[in-house]
């Protein structure tokens, strides 16, 4: 199962149980406050998962680790490039 897949099933699972006590069976008696917590949740959730993105891409970001051989390869075909345009009578 790909990540992907693994994400929506929980995301599946949680939201079914969410409806399944907001409805309100006829069984069911949740207290007030515990209805008045459970109608927001799914907007905490998301909250909560906005900024769990937010701090893994920050932590990628500063975590982040140079190539210094790929940019002195990369530098050398700029060099290359330019030289190629300029024979060919391009002026920079």
């Amino acid at each position: 199962m790909t990540k992907l897949g693994q994400w929506l099933c929980g995301l599946v699972l949680l939201g079914s149980a969410w409806a399944a006590l907001a409805l309100a069976p006829p069984g069911l008696r949740l207290p007030a406050p515990f209805r008045q917590a459970l109608l927001p949740l799914p907007v905490y959730l998301l909250v909560a998962f906005g900024c769990y993105a937010l701090a893994t891409v920050g932590f990628r970001l500063a975590t982040f680790n140079d190539c210094e051989e790929a940019a002195a390869e990369l530098r050398e075909h700029i060099r290359a490039a330019r030289a190629d345009l300029a024979r060919r009578g391009l002026r920079f």
